[in-house]
């Protein structure tokens, strides 16, 4: 079961959030709870990175999709 949380982000990084598109909101939510469910264990940055990108990968995420997340189309 998720929960929700609020975080504070830049203006424009809320607002970009806010009129994507909902299949891509999930996908944003879903990298960032990889991201803060890594950093919340303290290990260094780089392991972070490593295994949040080993676990998006199994999980599915291809350069690909990782593109469209990061582009600015909706």
């Amino acid at each position: 079961m998720m929960e929700t949380i609020t975080i504070q982000v830049d203006p424009e990084i809320a607002k970009a959030y806010r009129e994507t598109k909902p299949e891509k909101q999930q996908k944003i939510g879903m990298f960032l709870n990889v991201m803060l469910k890594k950093a919340i264990n303290q290990k260094p940055l780089l392991d972070i990175m490593e295994e949040a990108s080993q676990q998006a990968i199994a999980n599915g995420m291809t350069p690909e999709i990782l593109q469209s997340i990061l582009n600015d189309d909706n």
